[in-house]
């Protein structure tokens, strides 16, 4: 049959039920979410699923914000990354779980999954479904979101632009300075139950037996949370280039190109969260840079810590043909910008490409930039930028000569002409208008 000339129809669109084009329409908004908003696309695809009071995504791909929350406030506001740890810890595989488990510190019945490649957890808190029915067709469902999403967020921290870096490392800072208040206070309390039943004024030597054990353990706990705490903001830096190692073991394996990993000295000072992501990001682009040149046959990549810095180095034994303006290198070297460090490319005709890239492991320090659209007072710029240092209400006041309940009418007035609702929110407009 001669069809020489004739038009191509348009193909018909099918005619799906309504269920599967809003399936298919919460697929595509968790695929597309932002960081900032994806717990609330993943509520909205679960929710007609599963139910649920509230979901919280735990992740420490995300240093600044590893809970990502949405649903009842009572919930989401005191779910601990304790009791989320906890929970994944239990939790075997990917398989969906449904069991009781303490969130926002009760019992609750919750459905969890975790994610293996990225050991990111996703819980939901009083589902509608019956915890026998292990074989629930949603359960499926489920499973499919909560990877698209766990997967979204990897991708989105790989890819993170210079103003989530800020945020993030903003974000850090504050949560350290909060968990050090509580971890302040609630061991003043425990450490004065410690000394009123040690006291020989109490007779009843069983009770007090038992009740210091308890407190002691209490105490431990506490004290165990706070380095939790730590420990997701940071990471050893040996920790940080193995995880460089497992996630370019695919490309390596199959390039046909020899990698070379120098190893860091294990002693080197642990990576702030933003500067360990930022810097595998920084490393896999210049490996693929590199090997799409022609006639590289090998590249060495090396990662060391000057106590202040991470010092990277990635050089190829090629013909010399990576130039600077390329547009990979750009994207890189904005990264790089990002967090205050520096990038050099040293290119000899026959000889390869060398490239050093410079990380401070510390935010750069003050003065700030343009703030005068605030209108700040003096004093208030000063309790600003000891906000921006991660310093507590009660070492502001110590440092200034002032009480605390004059450090908190200052960040009140912040939080007005700053128009922001939080400390950290505070710290992150600072850093984004240069306050370090």
């Amino acid at each position: 049959m001669n069809t020489a000339g004739k038009p191509l129809g348009t193909a018909p669109v099918p005619d799906l039920p309504d269920a599967t084009w809003a399936l298919l329409n919460a697929v595509s908004a968790v695929a597309q979410a932002p960081l900032t908003s994806i717990a609330e696309r993943q509520r909205e695809a679960l929710l007609p699923l599963v139910g649920g009071t509230a979901l919280v995504i735990f992740t420490e791909d995300c240093t600044g914000r590893p809970q990502k929350k949405a649903g009842e406030e009572g919930i989401i506001s005191r779910v601990s990354i304790a009791e989320l740890q906890g929970l994944r810890e239990s939790l075997a595989d990917g398989s969906p779980w449904l069991g009781e488990a303490g969130i926002a510190a009760e019992p609750r019945q919750v459905l969890a999954v975790r994610h293996m490649a990225s050991n990111a957890l996703l819980v939901i808190t009083d589902p509608c479904l019956d915890m026998d029915a292990a074989a629930d067709p949603a359960l499926k469902l489920v499973q499919y979101f909560w990877q698209l999403a766990a997967q979204r967020i990897q991708e989105k921290v790989k890819d993170a632009p210079p103003s989530y870096l800020l945020e993030s490392r903003a974000a850090s800072a504050e949560r350290i300075r909060v968990t050090a208040e509580l971890v302040d206070q609630h061991s003043t309390t425990l450490e004065t139950q410690l000394a009123a039943l040690r006291s020989s004024s109490l007779d009843d030597a069983a009770a007090r037996s038992s009740v210091t054990a308890l407190t002691a353990k209490a105490l431990v706990g506490l004290r165990t949370l706070s380095d939790r705490t730590a420990d997701l903001v940071e990471e050893p830096v040996a920790k940080a280039f193995e995880r460089l190692r497992e996630d370019l073991r695919p490309l390596t394996r199959f390039s046909g190109i020899n990698v070379q990993f120098i190893e860091p000295p294990l002693s080197g000072r642990a990576l702030p969260g933003e500067v360990a992501h930022a810097a595998r990001a920084i490393v896999r682009g210049l490996l693929l840079a590199m090997m799409e040149q022609p006639e590289v046959r090998r590249v060495r990549a090396q990662w060391d810590c000057d106590g202040e810095n991470l010092l990277i180095n990635v050089r190829d034994d090629g013909l010399g043909a990576l130039s600077a303006d390329a547009p990979s290198i750009g994207r890189l070297d904005r990264r790089v910008q990002a967090l205050s460090g520096r990038m050099q490319l040293d290119v000899m005709a026959g000889w390869g490409a060398d490239v050093s890239v410079t990380l401070p492991l510390d935010p750069p320090a003050l003065p700030a930039g343009d703030v005068t659209a605030w209108n700040l007072a003096a004093r208030e710029l000063e309790v600003l930028q000891h906000l921006v240092a991660g310093k507590r209400n009660r070492t502001i006041a110590s440092s200034l000569g002032i009480s605390e309940n004059t450090v908190k009418f200052h960040v009140r007035n912040l939080f007005r002409k700053l128009d922001v609702g939080s400390r950290t929110e505070a710290i992150a407009l600072a850093n984004s208008h240069g306050m370090r």
